[in-house]
Protein backbone atom coordinates (compact mmCIF):
# COMPACT_ATOMS: atom_id res chain seq x y z
CA UNK A 1 0.00 0.00 0.00
CA UNK A 2 1.45 3.34 -1.08
CA UNK A 3 1.12 5.74 1.81
CA UNK A 4 3.30 8.54 0.42
CA UNK A 5 1.10 10.97 -1.48
CA UNK A 6 4.08 13.18 -2.34
CA UNK A 7 4.57 16.82 -1.37
CA UNK A 8 2.63 18.79 -3.97
CA UNK A 9 -0.84 17.65 -4.87
CA UNK A 10 -3.29 19.68 -6.92
CA UNK A 11 -7.01 19.55 -6.25
CA UNK A 12 -7.98 19.47 -9.91
CA UNK A 13 -10.97 21.46 -11.17
CA UNK A 14 -13.67 19.63 -13.09
CA UNK A 15 -13.92 21.09 -16.61
CA UNK A 16 -17.45 21.46 -17.95
CA UNK A 17 -18.88 21.85 -21.43
CA UNK A 18 -21.33 24.67 -22.21
CA UNK A 19 -24.22 22.45 -21.10
CA UNK A 20 -22.31 21.83 -17.83
CA UNK A 21 -21.68 18.17 -18.59
CA UNK A 22 -18.13 17.03 -17.80
CA UNK A 23 -15.59 17.66 -20.55
CA UNK A 24 -13.50 14.52 -20.17
CA UNK A 25 -11.09 15.50 -22.96
CA UNK A 26 -10.20 18.63 -20.99
CA UNK A 27 -9.94 16.57 -17.80
CA UNK A 28 -7.24 14.45 -19.45
CA UNK A 29 -5.36 17.43 -20.86
CA UNK A 30 -5.44 19.33 -17.59
CA UNK A 31 -4.42 16.29 -15.54
CA UNK A 32 -1.43 15.69 -17.81
CA UNK A 33 -0.48 19.40 -17.70
CA UNK A 34 -0.59 19.50 -13.90
CA UNK A 35 1.67 16.47 -13.61
CA UNK A 36 4.09 18.00 -16.11
CA UNK A 37 3.99 21.23 -14.05
CA UNK A 38 5.29 19.50 -10.94
CA UNK A 39 2.29 17.94 -9.20
CA UNK A 40 3.19 14.69 -7.45
CA UNK A 41 -0.48 13.82 -7.29
CA UNK A 42 -4.00 14.94 -8.08
CA UNK A 43 -7.03 15.07 -5.82
CA UNK A 44 -10.06 14.34 -8.00
CA UNK A 45 -13.60 15.42 -7.09
CA UNK A 46 -12.58 17.44 -4.08
CA UNK A 47 -13.94 20.87 -3.16
CA UNK A 48 -12.09 22.42 -6.10
CA UNK A 49 -13.59 19.74 -8.36
CA UNK A 50 -17.11 20.80 -7.30
CA UNK A 51 -17.82 17.53 -5.53
CA UNK A 52 -21.18 18.64 -4.06
CA UNK A 53 -22.70 18.93 -7.54
CA UNK A 54 -21.19 15.80 -9.06
CA UNK A 55 -23.22 12.61 -8.87
CA UNK A 56 -21.71 9.22 -8.00
CA UNK A 57 -21.44 8.02 -11.60
CA UNK A 58 -19.70 11.24 -12.66
CA UNK A 59 -17.21 10.93 -9.82
CA UNK A 60 -16.36 7.32 -10.58
CA UNK A 61 -15.86 8.14 -14.26
CA UNK A 62 -13.62 11.06 -13.30
CA UNK A 63 -11.53 8.74 -11.14
CA UNK A 64 -11.28 6.22 -13.96
CA UNK A 65 -10.31 8.79 -16.60
CA UNK A 66 -7.62 10.43 -14.43
CA UNK A 67 -6.15 7.06 -13.42
CA UNK A 68 -6.07 6.08 -17.10
CA UNK A 69 -4.35 9.33 -18.07
CA UNK A 70 -1.74 9.85 -15.34
CA UNK A 71 -1.83 6.76 -13.14
CA UNK A 72 1.73 5.56 -12.63
CA UNK A 73 3.10 9.05 -13.31
CA UNK A 74 1.29 10.64 -10.37
CA UNK A 75 -0.69 9.64 -7.31
CA UNK A 76 -4.46 9.81 -7.86
CA UNK A 77 -6.47 10.55 -4.72
CA UNK A 78 -10.25 10.28 -4.98
CA UNK A 79 -12.49 12.63 -3.06
CA UNK A 80 -14.98 10.12 -1.68
CA UNK A 81 -16.06 11.88 1.49
CA UNK A 82 -19.39 13.53 2.19
CA UNK A 83 -22.03 13.79 4.88
CA UNK A 84 -23.57 10.33 4.38
CA UNK A 85 -21.38 7.57 5.80
CA UNK A 86 -23.03 4.75 3.84
CA UNK A 87 -22.68 6.68 0.57
CA UNK A 88 -19.03 7.35 1.48
CA UNK A 89 -18.40 3.63 1.88
CA UNK A 90 -20.02 2.88 -1.49
CA UNK A 91 -18.09 5.59 -3.34
CA UNK A 92 -14.82 4.62 -1.69
CA UNK A 93 -15.25 0.99 -2.77
CA UNK A 94 -16.08 2.10 -6.32
CA UNK A 95 -12.98 4.33 -6.39
CA UNK A 96 -10.79 1.47 -5.22
CA UNK A 97 -12.11 -0.72 -8.02
CA UNK A 98 -11.04 1.76 -10.72
CA UNK A 99 -7.49 1.87 -9.37
CA UNK A 100 -7.00 5.12 -7.43
CA UNK A 101 -4.06 5.31 -5.03
CA UNK A 102 -5.90 6.73 -2.06
CA UNK A 103 -9.02 8.56 -0.90
CA UNK A 104 -9.63 11.91 0.74
CA UNK A 105 -12.49 12.16 3.23
CA UNK A 106 -13.85 15.61 4.02
CA UNK A 107 -15.50 16.30 7.35
CA UNK A 108 -19.25 15.67 7.11
CA UNK A 109 -20.93 18.97 6.31
CA UNK A 110 -24.34 20.26 7.42
CA UNK A 111 -25.07 17.36 9.82
CA UNK A 112 -22.76 18.87 12.49
CA UNK A 113 -21.74 15.57 14.13
CA UNK A 114 -20.00 15.39 17.50
CA UNK A 115 -16.32 14.43 17.69
CA UNK A 116 -17.45 10.86 18.43
CA UNK A 117 -19.66 10.97 15.34
CA UNK A 118 -16.73 12.20 13.25
CA UNK A 119 -14.55 9.40 14.59
CA UNK A 120 -17.08 6.69 13.79
CA UNK A 121 -17.80 8.17 10.34
CA UNK A 122 -14.15 8.14 9.27
CA UNK A 123 -13.44 4.79 10.97
CA UNK A 124 -16.35 3.16 9.12
CA UNK A 125 -15.23 4.39 5.70
CA UNK A 126 -11.57 3.56 6.37
CA UNK A 127 -12.57 0.02 7.37
CA UNK A 128 -14.29 -0.46 4.00
CA UNK A 129 -11.10 -0.07 1.96
CA UNK A 130 -7.47 -1.13 1.77
CA UNK A 131 -6.52 2.28 0.38
CA UNK A 132 -4.68 4.92 2.41
CA UNK A 133 -6.98 7.63 3.71
CA UNK A 134 -6.34 11.36 3.90
CA UNK A 135 -8.67 13.21 6.25
CA UNK A 136 -9.77 16.70 5.19
CA UNK A 137 -10.49 19.31 7.83
CA UNK A 138 -12.12 22.47 6.49
CA UNK A 139 -14.46 23.80 9.19
CA UNK A 140 -15.18 26.99 7.24
CA UNK A 141 -17.20 24.85 4.82
CA UNK A 142 -18.33 21.95 6.99
CA UNK A 143 -19.23 23.84 10.20
CA UNK A 144 -17.37 21.18 12.23
CA UNK A 145 -13.71 21.21 13.23
CA UNK A 146 -12.01 17.80 13.37
CA UNK A 147 -10.17 18.40 16.63
CA UNK A 148 -6.61 17.14 17.22
CA UNK A 149 -7.71 14.56 19.77
CA UNK A 150 -10.04 13.03 17.17
CA UNK A 151 -7.28 12.96 14.54
CA UNK A 152 -4.98 11.30 17.08
CA UNK A 153 -7.57 8.54 17.64
CA UNK A 154 -8.02 8.09 13.90
CA UNK A 155 -4.25 7.90 13.34
CA UNK A 156 -4.30 4.61 15.25
CA UNK A 157 -6.17 3.10 12.27
CA UNK A 158 -3.57 1.57 9.96
CA UNK A 159 -4.75 3.07 6.67
CA UNK A 160 -5.54 6.56 7.99
CA UNK A 161 -2.22 8.11 7.08
CA UNK A 162 -2.61 11.86 6.48
CA UNK A 163 -4.71 14.97 6.95
CA UNK A 164 -5.34 17.96 4.73
CA UNK A 165 -5.55 20.71 7.33
CA UNK A 166 -7.48 23.84 6.35
CA UNK A 167 -8.64 25.15 9.71
CA UNK A 168 -6.42 28.21 9.27
CA UNK A 169 -4.98 27.64 12.74
CA UNK A 170 -1.24 27.18 13.12
CA UNK A 171 -1.86 26.38 16.79
CA UNK A 172 -4.00 23.44 15.70
CA UNK A 173 -1.29 22.35 13.24
CA UNK A 174 1.27 22.57 16.05
CA UNK A 175 -0.92 20.40 18.27
CA UNK A 176 -1.29 17.85 15.49
CA UNK A 177 2.42 17.65 14.71
CA UNK A 178 3.33 17.46 18.38
CA UNK A 179 0.97 14.57 19.11
CA UNK A 180 0.81 12.56 15.89
CA UNK A 181 3.35 9.87 14.94
CA UNK A 182 6.07 10.98 12.54
CA UNK A 183 4.75 8.81 9.71
CA UNK A 184 1.37 10.60 9.75
CA UNK A 185 1.54 13.38 7.17
CA UNK A 186 0.03 16.85 7.50
CA UNK A 187 -0.80 18.75 4.30
CA UNK A 188 -1.75 22.39 4.02
CA UNK A 189 -5.20 22.91 2.54
CA UNK A 190 -4.53 26.60 1.87
CA UNK A 191 -1.79 27.73 -0.51
CA UNK A 192 -0.94 30.74 1.64
CA UNK A 193 -0.43 28.45 4.66
CA UNK A 194 1.82 25.92 2.93
CA UNK A 195 5.16 27.39 3.97
CA UNK A 196 4.08 28.09 7.58
CA UNK A 197 2.67 24.56 7.90
CA UNK A 198 5.79 23.00 6.38
CA UNK A 199 7.84 24.95 8.93
CA UNK A 200 5.83 23.11 11.61
CA UNK A 201 6.62 19.72 10.13
CA UNK A 202 3.96 19.56 7.42
CA UNK A 203 4.64 17.32 4.41
CA UNK A 204 3.35 19.64 1.68
CA UNK A 205 0.08 20.90 0.26
CA UNK A 206 -3.08 20.14 -1.62
CA UNK A 207 -3.05 23.16 -3.87
CA UNK A 208 -5.44 25.28 -5.88
CA UNK A 209 -2.82 27.74 -7.15
CA UNK A 210 -0.74 24.92 -8.70
CA UNK A 211 -3.18 25.06 -11.62
CA UNK A 212 -1.46 28.26 -12.73
CA UNK A 213 1.84 28.54 -10.78
CA UNK A 214 2.80 24.88 -10.36
CA UNK A 215 6.49 25.18 -11.24
CA UNK A 216 7.03 28.09 -8.82
CA UNK A 217 5.23 26.25 -6.03
CA UNK A 218 7.39 23.19 -6.66
CA UNK A 219 10.46 25.44 -6.52
CA UNK A 220 9.28 26.81 -3.15
CA UNK A 221 8.76 23.33 -1.72
CA UNK A 222 12.12 22.12 -3.00
CA UNK A 223 13.89 25.19 -1.64
CA UNK A 224 12.40 24.65 1.80
CA UNK A 225 13.11 20.92 1.93
CA UNK A 226 16.71 21.51 0.85
CA UNK A 227 17.19 24.01 3.69
CA UNK A 228 17.01 27.25 1.69
CA UNK A 229 14.32 28.88 3.82
CA UNK A 230 15.22 32.36 2.59
CA UNK A 231 14.53 31.39 -1.03
CA UNK A 232 11.33 29.56 -0.07
CA UNK A 233 10.10 32.64 1.78
CA UNK A 234 10.93 34.86 -1.16
CA UNK A 235 8.91 32.64 -3.52
CA UNK A 236 6.02 32.46 -1.05
CA UNK A 237 5.88 36.25 -0.82
CA UNK A 238 6.01 36.64 -4.61
CA UNK A 239 3.09 34.20 -4.98
CA UNK A 240 1.04 35.54 -2.08
CA UNK A 241 -1.07 37.93 -4.24
CA UNK A 242 -1.95 34.97 -6.50
CA UNK A 243 -2.93 32.86 -3.49
CA UNK A 244 -5.26 35.58 -2.29
CA UNK A 245 -6.53 36.45 -5.76
CA UNK A 246 -7.77 32.90 -6.25
CA UNK A 247 -10.02 33.33 -3.23
CA UNK A 248 -11.74 36.62 -4.05
CA UNK A 249 -14.87 34.52 -4.35
CA UNK A 250 -15.79 30.96 -3.39
CA UNK A 251 -13.32 28.33 -4.60
CA UNK A 252 -13.24 27.07 -7.38
CA UNK A 253 -14.91 30.03 -9.12
CA UNK A 254 -11.77 32.24 -9.31
CA UNK A 255 -9.40 29.47 -10.38
CA UNK A 256 -11.79 28.36 -13.13
CA UNK A 257 -11.99 31.96 -14.32
CA UNK A 258 -8.21 32.26 -14.22
CA UNK A 259 -7.78 29.05 -16.20
CA UNK A 260 -10.28 30.27 -18.80
CA UNK A 261 -8.35 33.55 -19.05
CA UNK A 262 -5.16 31.55 -19.62
CA UNK A 263 -6.68 29.58 -22.49
CA UNK A 264 -7.91 26.48 -20.67
CA UNK A 265 -11.52 25.74 -21.55
CA UNK A 266 -12.76 24.58 -18.16
CA UNK A 267 -16.16 26.25 -18.41
CA UNK A 268 -18.39 27.78 -15.77
CA UNK A 269 -19.16 26.31 -12.35
CA UNK A 270 -22.41 24.49 -11.72
CA UNK A 271 -25.16 26.16 -9.72
CA UNK A 272 -25.43 27.23 -6.98
CA UNK A 273 -21.96 28.63 -7.75
CA UNK A 274 -21.90 31.37 -10.39
CA UNK A 275 -19.23 33.11 -12.43
CA UNK A 276 -17.28 36.10 -11.11
CA UNK A 277 -18.82 39.51 -11.70
CA UNK A 278 -17.00 42.02 -13.90
CA UNK A 279 -15.38 43.83 -10.95
CA UNK A 280 -14.01 40.56 -9.62
CA UNK A 281 -12.81 39.53 -13.08
CA UNK A 282 -10.94 42.82 -13.48
CA UNK A 283 -9.32 42.35 -10.08
CA UNK A 284 -8.28 38.79 -10.90
CA UNK A 285 -6.96 39.84 -14.31
CA UNK A 286 -4.82 42.48 -12.60
CA UNK A 287 -3.39 39.88 -10.19
CA UNK A 288 -2.55 37.53 -13.07
CA UNK A 289 -0.97 40.36 -15.08
CA UNK A 290 1.16 41.52 -12.16
CA UNK A 291 2.32 37.92 -11.69
CA UNK A 292 3.27 37.90 -15.40
CA UNK A 293 0.86 35.07 -16.10
CA UNK A 294 -1.16 37.03 -18.63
Amino acid sequence: MTTDFGRMLTAIVTPFNKDLSIDFDQVKKLARHLVQSGSDGLVVAGTTGESPTLNKDEKVELFRVVVEEVGGDAVVVAGTGGNDTVAGVELTRAAEKVGVDGVMLVGPYYNKPSQEGLYRHFKTIAASTNLPVMLYNIPGRTAVNILPQTVIRLAEIENVTAIKEASGSLDQTSELRRALPDHFDIYSGDDSMTLPIMSLGGKGMVSVAAHIVGPKLKEMVNAFTSGNVTMATKIHCSLYPVFKGLFINTNPVPVKTALNMLGWKVGLPRLPLVDLNETEKDALKKVLAEAQLL
